[in-house]
């Protein structure tokens, strides 16, 4: 067994996101006996580096506020004990009510006044939440658990001669003896990729600017000059991100007017050009009319399916996206024939039942039936003939797509549907995690073509976003290329184009890539997994012949799996750079809906005590959290 300074067995968890914040709250639920929890993050007390305190409030969550956790409940099926805790809307709430959090800046006061359940709040204010919950941690862990901040970066783990674990830190500290490590970096940096990089050494031969891949927030603006033309490469969250950065961020207002929102440009706004492969943004997320935790209840997709597909060989196009397919389609009849005051469990029994006549005989008519090819492409075979008509399309979708949205995530049958999309991501994972489904079926239909349209019509911004970018296209300050874009670096800058909008060619001084890049863990520049990589002590995980960027780990609790395939005891990892042994792991943590992050967490938490015999329990609640019902805290809260 090894000891800290007080003489306490010792554990490392690298990163302070969500991840590794939950497995500090399940080692202290845990923890039967003194144990020493140490927590390396630049931000470590500051939300981590996603999330963290000081970005712009602007950048906003995708989910709602009381939707988002860091706390177990009665519907996580884990082994450890459940210690309830505030949502992050909960929080909000004691937070404009209790003196103790006077000292927060009195924007943050603000936000936390405004915040309802169904609001989105910002990314910040998401991380003061993080940092109370880990400071709550530190003033508030059971007897002789000690957590111990670090706010430095770990650059080593390496095995000592008597098999405990050292971790190095940037700073020169070194926590050595510790009996696990946990890796839960997150989004860790990386290098940009072949075409950013000939972009980039272009763009510094010619004088332009060019931005790489990154998080709009750790992005520097400030060279983008007022009035001058920015091109921006995707349109997805990051696409809304820049929007907002480079418009209000500048000094731009919204109004209401009689017709939706009405921009008012500062004058240091640049002119915005956008484009992306489908051309069109993702879609507008539909209003929240489930509650803290409703979801699709999947009538296709059962456990006793997922079992069948687990049990034999699997490929997502063909064994899998039917069953998807299905749900989604029957949302949306549910929800039109609702709408219609028909029958709708005659029609589900029907539907279920595989009456090819059901839709007939409910008098759904064609022009009315769920179309995937339409919802991928909404303007399916349409001709542009110049980029007016484009904008003229564009502005119509955009606004059908708002008043779709506001009308609700169950009662607007297309935002039902595509609801279920996001409902249904845990059943997928149940099916393709760990090589549920062949390598090549992994790389070409689910990475390649599931995926980026599940983000498409499942993981969008608040409706919010789509009515600003409408009143900025009305402005004059944001023009959409259209579907097929095209970029091309010249000297005089980026020659931009949509290939199917004749004349949308504009050139552009600066083009900012408006996504994030994905993480590959043979091509980091995280050092900890660079060298961790180069010592053979990790690798990227396979699928059958596909070797994947994501880092291979076992099966629950995550063991990290060296360059041999032999999987470290005391070594752990889970989250964002174990994509594709897991999939989507950028999802967050949800009260009420038996969250596998918090799930992940408690088996990982007690993984990490077992390797400290008698070191953990299943009955000890120590945490004194504030209440989730009382109007009145019952604990003051550390900040």
């Amino acid at each position: 067994m090894s000891n800290g300074e007080h003489g306490a067995p010792r554990v490392c968890v690298v990163g302070a996101g969500p991840r590794g914040i939950s497995v500090v709250e399940r080692l202290c639920a845990n923890a039967a006996r003194p144990v020493e929890v140490h927590v390396v993050d630049p931000h470590v007390l500051a939300g981590g580096r996603v999330w963290r305190v000081d970005q712009s409030p602007l950048l906003l969550m995708n989910t709602i506020a009381s939707q988002v956790t860091m706390f177990t409940d009665d519907s996580v099926g884990c082994a450890g004990p459940v210690v309830p805790g505030p949502s992050l809307h909960e929080w909000a709430r004691f937070l404009t009510t209790m003196a103790d959090f006077d000292d927060y800046p009195a924007h943050v006061r603000r936000e936390a006044a405004a915040l309802g359940p169904d609001s989105y709040p910002s990314r910040a204010f998401y991380g003061h939440y993080l940092a109370w919950v880990l400071r709550r941690l530190v003033v508030t862990a059971p007897p002789g658990v000690a957590v111990v901040p670090h706010a430095t970066t770990a650059v080593s783990v390496t095995d000592a001669a008597d098999g405990t674990q050292v971790v190095t830190l940037a700073d020169g500290t070194v926590l050595a003896g510790l009996s696990a490590v946990v890796l839960a970096q997150g989004h860790v940096e990386m290098p940009v990729g072949e075409q950013e990089e000939r972009f980039a050494a272009l763009a510094a031969e010619y004088g332009l600017g060019y931005l790489p891949p990154s998080n709009p927030a750790d992005t520097d603006l400030d060279g983008i000059a007022p009035g001058e033309p920015v091109g921006l490469r995707g349109m997805g969250l990051n696409f809304f991100d820049y929007m907002a950065l480079l418009t209000s961020g500048r000094g731009g207002t919204y109004t209401r007017g009689e017709n939706g929102l009405v921009y008012t440009p500062s004058g240091m706004e640049p002119v915005l050009v956008a484009g992306s492969r489908r051309g069109v943004p993702y879609h507008a997320r539909g209003e929240n009319e489930k509650g803290v935790s409703g979801r699709h209840e999947p009538v296709f997709v059962t456990p006793a399916m997922i079992a069948d597909l687990r049990a034999r060989e699997v490929e997502f196009t063909a064994d899998v996206w039917p069953l998807v397919s299905k749900e989604v389609t029957l949302a949306y009849y549910r929800a039109l024939l609702a709408q219609r005051g028909q029958a709708v469990d005659e029609f589900e029994r029907a539907y279920v039942a595989g009456d090819e006549s059901a839709l007939e005989r409910f008098g759904i008519e064609p022009a009315a039936r769920w179309d995937w090819d339409l919802i991928a492409r909404p303007y399916a075979d349409l001709e542009f003939g110049d980029p007016a008509r484009f904008q003229r399309w564009l502005l119509e979708h955009l606004r059908a797509d708002v008043v779709a949205a506001r009308r609700g995530n169950v009662t607007d049958p297309v935002k039902a549907a595509l609801d279920v999309l996001r409902d249904m991501r845990n059943e997928i994972r149940l099916i393709v995690d760990h090589s549920g489904i062949t390598g090549e079926s992994y790389r070409t239909e689910l990475q390649r073509w599931y995926t980026p349209l599940n983000a498409y019509l499942s993981i969008g911004p608040p409706t919010s976003r789509v009515e600003e970018m409408i009143a900025l296209i009305e402005a004059g300050v944001l023009r959409v290329l259209g579907p097929g874009m095209a970029v091309e670096p010249r000297p005089d800058g980026f020659l931009l184009r949509a290939d199917a909008v004749p004349g949308s060619a504009e050139v552009v001084r600066t083009l900012i890539e408006a996504r994030l890049p994905e993480v590959d863990i043979r091509h980091t520049r995280d050092p900890l997994i660079d060298r961790l990589r180069d010592d053979g002590g990790c690798a990227p995980y396979r699928i059958d012949s596909y070797e994947t960027g994501g880092l291979a780990v076992t099966r629950r609790p995550y063991h990290v799996v060296d360059a041999d395939g032999a999987a470290h005891p005391s070594r752990f990892a889970f989250g964002i750079p174990t994509e594709t042994v897991h999939w989507v792991t950028a999802a967050g943590i949800r009260p009420g809906v038996d969250s596998v992050i918090l799930g992940d967490a408690d088996a990982i938490a007690r993984a990490c005590l077992a390797r400290l015999p008698h070191l953990y329990t299943t009955s000890h609640v120590p945490l004194a959290w504030l209440p989730t019902s009382a109007p009145t805290p019952v604990y003051s809260a550390a900040h």
